[in-house]
């Protein structure tokens, strides 16, 4: 692929000097790399130019596909980060310099310092410019697009850290697209029994519902063009092998009690046509009780919005209806790269910040004097897990993991406001502070004046690295306090 024929495949229309900066990019590249081949037998410069049209696709900055271009120049070439920053800039040599970083993450012992401080750096690298964290992920795409020429254990150690550190990732950036692939790409390798047998079990699952689906969603168009509903277009859409499994996994492998295998998508222009569809919708057809979602009125944690619903069709089958409007679409599929831009003044959007308030807050406990037992816990809690957001009285969102209680809502508020908490209500009703919170609650502390007394119970209920952490200092000083004072009481004894 040359220079042109990558342009072209960028939806996007660069200016005069960025298309100048890409070729620099390129020919540079190009340069460095010259005689080295990839495992493949392909020239080394086809990685670069893959991985740039693979970010370009949902984020065409010209300055993050210049840093693209040049990731691997310090690893595999004797170029220099100074070198590249002298000839491009700091800017450019930096988030090369990140991405170089974000390449020493390797799965070895869990609990390895070298692997945790690594891990660390990643997220703090992430928090500060999350262009490095999109660049690292277009890298790994394309590598696993071409894992095939790897060797068996090279191909299974690469596909286990895409699995459980990148795509978790991308998913927290809200760049479905990227985490659906990213995932079965992965799993096929990491598991292929499984992998195989959850492929059936889908493509079983899709044969007996497929003409339903489509009669679905003939019927869906004459209702919505009846009740004089706009929409853009409907669709379908299949879960895909390891999200099917997860649920499987979940539900004790009972196909039955998944509901979403197959759903219909709607997409409209406006977010009032996502309502007057769904009304309309629900005036022909039956709702399953407690599946509506709306995730318009209160999004994901990764800015997700959309709404959901489960419906029995006519015969009595079972399928999810998705509604949104094309720009929501848009955001689930790009995540994090739909949103990012800079003012003139060079702060990030307020929309975005939203976005990665997940990782300011990882940056901060990980920041802490933490041991690797302790960092993995907390990372698997606060990362790894699905989220959840729960609402403050003013309407304020807070991010947490699934299973957080009332414990981890009051210290994600502000510290102290955990020390102060001496009950709490949910949705207006008094609720213990171990209580597990969901999705879309409305969560009261209820402050005491004076600083309540911690207890060692509050650990059990707590799941956030934040608010274990908050509640160990807690106890910590606690007991130093009490050792200080047995001590004087000791000394006193002693002189009498």
């Amino acid at each position: 692929m040359s220079l042109p024929q990558l342009l072209k495949s960028i939806p996007h229309k660069f200016k005069p000097e960025e298309e100048a900066l890409l070729e620099k990019a390129f020919l540079f590249t190009q340069a460095a790399h010259a005689g080295q081949k990839r495992m493949s037998g392909e020239d080394y410069i086809v990685h670069p130019l893959e991985a740039v049209v693979i970010l370009g696709q949902i984020f065409p900055d010209a300055t993050s596909l210049a840093a693209l271009f040049l990731h691997d120049v310090p690893e595999n070439t004797g170029i220099s980060i100074e070198a590249i920053a002298k000839e491009f800039g700091p800017e450019i040599a930096g988030l090369v310099d990140g991405v170089t970083k974000l390449g020493q993450v390797r799965l070895r012992n869990s609990t390895e310092p070298q692997y945790i401080e690594t891990l660390r750096k990643m997220f703090i690298a992430t928090s500060k410019d999350v262009r490095v964290m999109l660049i690292k992920l277009a890298d790994r795409l394309h590598n696993i697009r071409t894992l095939q020429y790897l060797g068996e254990d090279k191909q299974k150690k690469i596909a286990t850290e895409t699995l459980e550190v990148y795509a978790p990732i991308a998913g927290r950036l809200g760049i479905n697209a990227w985490k659906d692939e990213l995932e079965d790409s992965a799993f096929a390798v990491v598991d292929t029994e499984a992998y195989s047998g959850t492929k059936k079990l889908l493509e079983a699952e899709l044969a007996k519902k497929e003409l339903g689906i489509k009669a679905l969603q003939k019927e869906l168009s004459h209702i919505l063009k009846t009740e004089g509903v706009k929409f853009l277009n409907i669709s379908g859409r299949t879960k895909r092998v390891y999200s099917l499994y997860k649920k499987l996994k979940k539900y004790d492998s009972d196909m039955e009690k998944i509901n979403d295998i197959l759903a219909v998508r709607i997409t409209t222009k406006s977010t009032t046509d996502c309502y007057a569809s769904l009304g309309a919708i629900h005036q022909h057809f039956q709702p399953l009780q407690g599946r509506m979602k709306d995730y318009i009125a209160t999004p994901k944690p990764n800015g997700y919005q959309s709404l959901h619903t489960t419906v029995f069709d006519r015969e009595g089958g079972v399928f999810e209806i998705q509604i949104r409007t094309d720009l929501m679409h848009e955001e689930a599929e790009r995540g994090v790269a739909a949103h990012w831009f800079y003012t003139q003044s060079g702060k990030i959007s307020t929309q975005m910040n939203t976005r990665l308030n997940w990782v300011n807050e990882l940056k901060n406990w990980q920041e802490e004097d933490q041991s690797a037992e302790e960092f993995m816990e907390n990372l698997k809690v606060d990362f790894f897990r699905d989220r959840i957001f729960v609402l403050t009285p003013k309407g304020d969102a807070k991010d947490l993991p699934l299973g957080a209680t009332v414990i981890d809502f009051a210290f994600s508020v502000h510290t102290d406001l955990g020390y102060y908490m001496m009950g709490a209500k949910v949705n207006g009703k008094m609720s213990k502070i171990t209580q597990t919170l969901e999705h879309g609650d409305v969560v009261e502390i209820l402050k005491s004046k004076q600083p309540v007394k911690v207890s060692r119970d509050w650990l059990a209920s707590a799941h956030t690295g934040n608010a274990r952490s908050r509640i160990k200092q807690y106890l910590k000083e606690q007991d130093k306090g009490l050792i200080a004072r047995i001590g004087k009481l000791t000394n006193f004894f002693q002189k009498k």
